[in-house]
C-alpha cells in the first residue's frame, strides 16, 4: 500500500515540517558528496548501539560525539528510495500534526520521537555494530500522533494489483493500525537479531508519539503558538477536494459542500472537486467560486447531478463553507 495523500487539510503552512524535509534532503546531498568516506561518516554520525555498550568501542568517542549521534542519525539515509519513502510519509502526515501542536511544539515533538525511537532500538539490539540511520522512527511518532488525532481521516492509497494501479480511500485508523501491526510482527520475528531495518525503532517511535501527543496536549500554552499561527495561516484551501454528495431517491439533484478560506471568498478561486460515482468510477469537476461569495451560499453546477430514467440530468448543489 502506497499512501498518496490524506483528506484532512491543514489550516496553517507547515513551516517546520517543510524545513525538516529540506534538511533531510540537504544532508542526503552531502552524503552523496562524501564518496568513499561515506561509510566512515555513517559509523560516526549514525546510531551504533555497540558504541555505547562495548567498552573498547566507546573509548574511541567523546561524550559529545556519543550524544550527537542520537540527533544526527535521524537525518541520514541509506539511499534515494529510503529518503523518498520517509519524506513522502512525513509530507502526508506531518502537516496535520504540526497544525495541531503548533510549529515549536511540533519541532520538539519530532526530535523527541526520533530520540526515543533510537533508544528503543538500542535497548533491543545493545551489541549491534551496524549503524542505524533514517528518519523512520521520528516519522513513526508523527504517524502515532496522527492515529490519535485524525482516526476518521481517509488516506488515498495506491494498491498495485499486478500491473494495474488501484486507488482506494482507506480510513486512517485502519491504514496506520495495519502499518503498526506489520512493524510489530516484523520486530517480534527478528528476535533482536541484527537486520537492515530497525523494526523496534519504528514500534518505539509510534508508541512514544502517542504518549508525547498526550503530554504536549496537557502542557499549558505560552501564547507563542497562537502568534505563529497568525503568521502561518493558509490563505487558500487545497485545490483538489473530495466530496461525497447526498440526494433523496426521487431527487435528481446531488448535494455537497465545498470549503474555501476567507481570502478565497473575497477574491474568488477555482477548485477541482472529486465526486465518487458508482463502483470505482470518479468524476473530477472544475468549480469556479466567484469573488464576494459568502458562507452558506449555494453554487449550482448544472447537469452534474444524477441521470434520470428519462435521460435528463439533475444539478450538483455545493454549499460554500468558509473556514
Amino acid at each position: 500500500m502506497i499512501p498518496i495523500r490524506d483528506t484532512t487539510p491543514s489550516r496553517n503552512v507547515p513551516v517546520v515540517n517543510t524545513a525538516l524535509i529540506g534538511i533531510n534532503v540537504l544532508v542526503f546531498m552531502y552524503e552523496l558528496a562524501l564518496g568513499p568516506d561515506l561509510d566512515r561518516a555513517l559509523y560516526i554520525y549514525g546510531l551504533v548501539p555497540a558504541r555505547y555498550t562495548v567498552d573498547h568501542l566507546a573509548a574511541y568517542f567523546s561524550f559529545g560525539q556519543q550524544a550527537f549521534s542520537f540527533l544526527s542519525f535521524m537525518f541520514l539515509h541509506g539511499g534515494f528510495l529510503h529518503l523518498l519513502g520517509n519524506m513522502w510519509s512525513l509530507y502526508i502526515f506531518g502537516d496535520n500534526v504540526e497544525d495541531h501542536l503548533g510549529p515549536l511544539r511540533y519541532l520538539v515533538f519530532y526530535l523527541l520521537c526520533g530520540l526515543t525511537s533510537g533508544f528503543s532500538h538500542l535497548l533491543v539490539n545493545p551489541h549491534s555494530n551496524v549503524p542505524t540511520i533514517g528518519a523512520s522512527g521520528a516519522i513513526a511518532g508523527v504517524m502515532g500522533a496522527y492515529f490519535l488525532l485524525y482516526p476518521n481521516a481517509r488516506i488515498l492509497t495506491l494498491i498495485p494489483i499486478f500491473i494495474f494501479p488501484w486507488f482506494v480511500e482507506i480510513p486512517a485508523y485502519f491504514f496506520l493500525g495495519l502499518w503498526f501491526v506489520l512493524q510489530l510482527l516484523n520486530a517480534a520475528g527478528s528476535h533482536g537479531a541484527i537486520s537492515g531495518v530497525a523494526w523496534w525503532a519504528h514500534v518505539g517511535g509510534f508508541v512514544f508519539g502517542m504518549v508525547f501527543l498526550k503530554v504536549f496536549t496537557l502542557l499549558p500554552s505560552t501564547g507563542m503558538t497562537d502568534r505563529m499561527r497568525k503568521v502561518t495561516a493558509r490563505r487558500r484551501t487545497h485545490r483538489l477536494q473530495i466530496i461525497r454528495p447526498t440526494a433523496a431517491e426521487a431527487d435528481p439533484n446531488l448535494y455537497g459542500t465545498i470549503i474555501i478560506s476567507p481570502y478565497e471568498a473575497l477574491v474568488g478561486t477555482r477548485k477541482l472537486v472529486n465526486v465518487p460515482g458508482s463502483g470505482l468510477q470518479r468524476r473530477v469537476i472544475r468549480v469556479n467560486v466567484p469573488p464576494g461569495v459568502s458562507g452558506g451560499q449555494v453554487l449550482r453546477l448544472k447537469g452534474m447531478g444524477k441521470t434520470m430514467p428519462d435521460g435528463g440530468r439533475g444539478d450538483l448543489l455545493l454549499k460554500v463553507i468558509v473556514q
